[in-house]
């Protein structure tokens, strides 16, 4: 969702900033996590788009349902709320998640495989995957078995396809054109 990789970036921005000057980096995002979590509960999301639920009802809500203590993160909650943007918390939390990563020199990355890799093949790919970006990765691996064979990875905004499905969608365009 770009859209919401956009409205998300300024507000993780901003409450990195703060945690920095808090020192509360680690914390937050463990915060934040477990906010991401709970908006996505079906459940609470449509709780927090009802239109006559009050901001402020909602963020405490929130706040209270993950077991956030009153300030920094307790007040961004309020504010997304306040500005209806409750439901770009999960992008917020992964662009706040990156930023913390990059403060430590390390990216994330997600590796899409048709099969379950190995942990001798995810310990490879991730090697060389290391020495290709030229930088430490926390990786994470989904199984997609549209992807027929081989493996897609998303490192950030860079996507790195090798799969057969993308090679057979690349056959049908060269046929087709």
């Amino acid at each position: 969702m770009a859209e919401f990789a956009t409205i998300a970036r300024p507000y993780a921005k901003a409450l990195f900033g703060l945690a920095q000057e808090k020192n509360q980096i680690e914390s937050w995002l463990g915060g934040l996590k477990d906010l991401a979590a709970v908006v996505q509960d079906p459940k609470v999301s449509a709780l927090v788009e009802q239109p006559e639920t009050p901001a402020s009802e909602k963020a405490k809500m929130l706040v209270d349902l993950v077991g956030i203590k009153a300030g920094g993160l307790a007040n961004f909650v309020t504010v997304l709320a306040e500005q209806k943007r409750l439901p770009v918390l999960p992008e917020v939390y992964a662009q706040y998640q990156d930023l913390a990563l990059s403060l430590k020199h390390t990216k994330s990355a997600v590796i899409y495989s048709a099969y379950a890799l190995t942990p001798k093949q995810e310990a490879e790919l991730t090697e060389t995957l290391k020495k290709s970006l030229n930088s430490e990765l926390v990786v994470t691996t989904e199984v997609d078995p549209t992807l027929i064979g081989g493996v897609k990875v998303e490192v950030g905004d860079q996507v790195l396809d090798l799969s057969v499905r993308a090679r057979l969608n690349a056959l049908y365009t060269t046929m087709m054109n």
